[in-house]
């Protein structure tokens, strides 16, 4: 087991992720909904222009619109048009089976949820930095690559034994394979690094983090995570 000292440095709850529309997504969403000319929008009014020409819709259409923009290609008609009638009451972010699609979720009802002034659920969400200092250098290594699974068993470890987390995933947090944890931490960004220190900007659902704003210095272990081989036919 690799060990590390962790240290939450910031705590924010949102209720945008950062970047998560960018202007080319907006121009698409107008397309949508049938305006003629996006490219001739200004950049700085295409995000109040993508909010008018959804709320021209009722709130079901236009939440149906957003779920085909994000999700035309994994889901069909017909589950699309459920889903739109579910996020009106729904934290699909949240309650929805499908952890790889809770990102996706989250971003259609934010900008929903800000165009229609709040006809759709909150949407919550956590960034925060957290400063993870290797008792061997070496150790670092373990973040090189899929770094979402060694975090959150770090991450896990400062938060209450009845957290979601730990509940849910308890196998997955003593084991060695954790493939949904690139679900559940949505944004990871490396910030600063020394030899034996690093620190991560983390975005995650409120849902599965937010007990990890009580967390103070602490002592926790991890190890990599297992890389399944893929077999030739």
């Amino acid at each position: 087991m690799l060990k590390f000292t962790v240290e939450r440095l910031t705590f924010d709850s949102l209720s945008e992720l950062p970047n998560s529309w960018q202007p080319a997504d907006y121009k698409a969403l107008l397309a949508k909904t049938g305006y003629d000319n996006p490219d001739e929008i200004a950049p700085d009014e295409l995000k109040t222009m993508a909010h008018m020409g959804l709320t021209d819709l009722e709130p079901t259409e236009a939440a149906q619109l957003v779920l085909e923009y994000l999700f035309g290609e994994e889901l069909t008609e017909g589950q699309i048009e459920n889903l739109a009638h579910q996020m009106l009451t729904e934290k699909l972010w949240e309650e929805n089976p499908e952890l790889s699609q809770h990102e996706g979720f989250f971003k259609a009802t934010q900008l929903l949820y800000t165009a229609y002034n709040g006809k759709f659920p909150r949407a919550e969400a956590v960034q925060f930095q957290v400063k993870l200092t290797a008792a061997d250098p070496a150790s670092l290594a373990v973040f090189d690559t899929q770094p979402e699974a060694p975090l959150l068993r770090l991450l896990a470890q400062g938060m209450p034994e009845n957290t979601l987390l730990k509940r849910l995933f308890s196998e997955q947090l003593d084991g060695a394979s954790f493939p949904s944890a690139p679900h559940i931490i949505w944004q990871l960004t490396p910030s600063q690094r020394t030899a034996d220190s690093l620190v991560f900007d983390v975005v995650s659902s409120a849902y599965w983090l937010d007990d990890f704003k009580y967390a103070d210095t602490y002592e926790a272990t991890t190890q990599a995570e297992e890389v399944a081989e893929e077999t030739a036919d």
